[in-house]
């Protein structure tokens, strides 16, 4: 008797138990594993089409191919180095960039486009209560990056020519984001503001995006040596035709880019691939095919603001390999759907500010006339 009583109470204490995990699977299985996602909008990025025979002057990407000094590597590119780790360091183009501006290895950081820099310097920088700024007529990754690491920001409202109001940025923050000239305007701002906003701002980072600055702006990378709270950043994207390849860099003090380069090595040691390091160095190294580039991209540039003005367009001064652009009479929507329909890819924004305007990119000169031709017959 007394061994079946205590079979019951073992069992019993079982039996309860038993009720106690199921309630507590229960429960498990009722909550949803969607509460503990990060929760973001994400960056659209411009429209790839895969058309054939379209004019694509929607991305910004480069009408020319890149030096012939990369294609030549590419052809006697050794498959046998993929079984290895590429040079973590990504010496040899961290060397080609710092020889190419002057600074030293120590000041250099490179990344998967610049896209993976700014991220990195997000991470890095911005960890305050304080918001950091940028215009709300920008690049918009920036807002996206301080949704995801949940960065406090404040975006100034550019002024009725989209240009920067300094006043905006001499303010407590965070930290600073300029994208100087500016996407989606085209516009490049005096690098007498730009050295206010920093010398005025010794306690935070002041980054400044310069990857349209080869086609017509002044770079800060010249004020590094004076101000170690400057991050400039730049990409092989634009004038170097490498945007295939994801290469991007910064360019700062010595302490700055030993503490990006901390975090880096804390996510992943590996980013750069062994073919985009040599191929970017010996991009960077061609500074000959580069001026060339650059030089044409601008001079079509010129010649498509010129006729784009003659059919009723207006647009900032663009001093980038893109035009944004808005006609006197046809809404910009429409001019886009239009051109879209004729295998022509432009890029809208819709927005109360910048929904009459069309981004165009600066293509070759055969592509720019077969726009400017399209754009005459339908304006009529």
């Amino acid at each position: 008797m007394e061994q079946t009583d205590r079979m019951d109470c073992r069992e019993g204490r079982d039996i309860r138990a038993g009720k106690k995990r199921f309630s507590k699977n229960a429960a498990l299985e009722n909550a949803s594993w969607e509460s503990g996602v990060r929760k973001v909008t994400p960056y659209t990025p411009g429209e790839q089409p895969r058309r054939a025979g379209i004019i694509k002057l929607n991305t910004n990407e480069c009408p020319y191919p890149p030096s012939p000094q990369v294609k030549r590597l590419a052809a006697e590119f050794e498959t046998d180095i993929l079984r290895l780790y590429p040079d973590p360091e990504a010496s040899l183009l961290v060397k080609s960039i710092a020889e190419h501006f002057g600074v030293g290895e120590d000041q250099v950081f490179v990344g998967v486009g610049s896209d993976d820099v700014l991220a990195m310097a997000f991470l890095t920088f911005f960890n305050t209560d304080k918001p950091i700024l940028f215009p709300d007529i920008t690049y918009s990754f920036y807002d996206v990056w301080a949704q995801l690491f949940g960065i406090p920001y404040s975006r100034p409202a550019l002024d009725e020519d989209f240009r920067l109001v300094k006043e905006d940025y001499l303010v407590p923050n965070g930290g600073i984001v300029i994208a100087n000239p500016n996407a989606p305007t085209g516009i490049c701002e005096p690098m007498t503001v730009i050295e206010e906003i920093i010398a005025k701002n010794p306690g935070s980072i002041v980054i400044i995006d310069e990857a349209y600055v080869d086609f017509g702006g002044m770079s800060a990378i010249p004020l590094v040596e004076k101000y170690d709270n400057l991050l400039v950043v730049q990409t092989f994207s634009k004038s170097r035709a490498m945007a295939g390849m994801r290469i991007g860099f910064a360019v700062g003090s010595p302490k700055a880019i030993r503490y990006l380069r901390d975090v880096k090595f804390s996510f992943n040691s590996y980013t750069m691939d062994a073919p985009t390091i040599a191929w970017g160095a010996a991009s960077m190294a061609d500074d000959a095919y580069f001026r060339e580039t650059v030089e044409k991209v601008a001079g079509t540039r010129e010649y498509l603001k010129k006729e784009l003005s003659s059919l009723g367009f207006s647009f900032p001064d663009s001093r980038t390999n893109f035009v944004f652009a808005s006609h006197e009479k046809v809404p910009a929507e429409e001019i886009f759907l239009a051109l879209k329909e004729a295998g022509i890819y432009v890029r809208y924004f819709p927005g109360e500010r910048t929904g009459n305007h069309l981004r165009i990119t600066v293509g070759t000169k055969e592509q720019t006339d077969a726009l400017l031709a399209f754009l005459r017959n339908y304006l009529k």
